[in-house]
């Protein structure tokens, strides 16, 4: 039983730590660079989700609200994506950046993903694939326990489990 623990303790760390990297790199050229922040970039991608994949209800949010504060938002997604990559990489407080993460994609997803009003039920789905698979990464880890193998707080414990057992004369 604690083979098959640790092995889903690891597949699950395998996952976390390779939506971080994801995050690491959504986040860093968007932080270092000045393009999506100062440059009009997020305003591009916002004003490409009105031109047609932003879902009905979610258009006026993103012209009313979004738009207006296109600046702030921008800082807010590019360290935002940023400190996400970080915690999983690390698998230090992932349950709060995981919750980030999914009201993200989920925010991305009606953002940009919507089909049409005329397509079939199955089409929001497959519509939506760039965004909900990574929300449902983030919901499990927001379930799981995926920061117990090959975290730093996992290591900060084998350490001091270590030191416990081997005391220095």
């Amino acid at each position: 039983m604690t083979q098959i623990k640790d092995a889903n303790a690891r597949g699950l760390a395998v996952l976390r730590i390779g939506v971080g990297i994801l995050f690491l790199i959504f986040g860093e050229y968007k932080v270092f660079g000045t393009q999506f922040t100062l440059h009009g970039g997020f305003q591009f991608w916002i004003n490409r989700f009105l031109e047609g994949g932003a879902y009905p209800w979610m258009a006026p949010v993103l012209r009313n609200f979004v738009l207006p504060h296109a600046t702030s938002i921008a800082f807010l997604v590019a360290y935002g994506e940023l400190a996400i990559g970080i915690a999983l990489g690390l698998g230090v407080l992932v349950r709060p950046a995981s919750g980030c993460g999914l009201i993200y994609m989920l925010t991305l997803l009606f953002s940009s993903n919507y089909p049409g009003p005329t397509a079939p039920f199955w089409q929001y789905f497959g519509a939506s694939l760039d965004h909900s698979v990574l929300a449902l990464c983030f919901f499990v880890f927001l379930l799981s326990r995926s920061a117990e193998a090959w975290s730093m707080p996992a290591w900060r414990r084998a350490r001091q489990v270590g030191a416990n057992e081997n005391p220095q004369p």
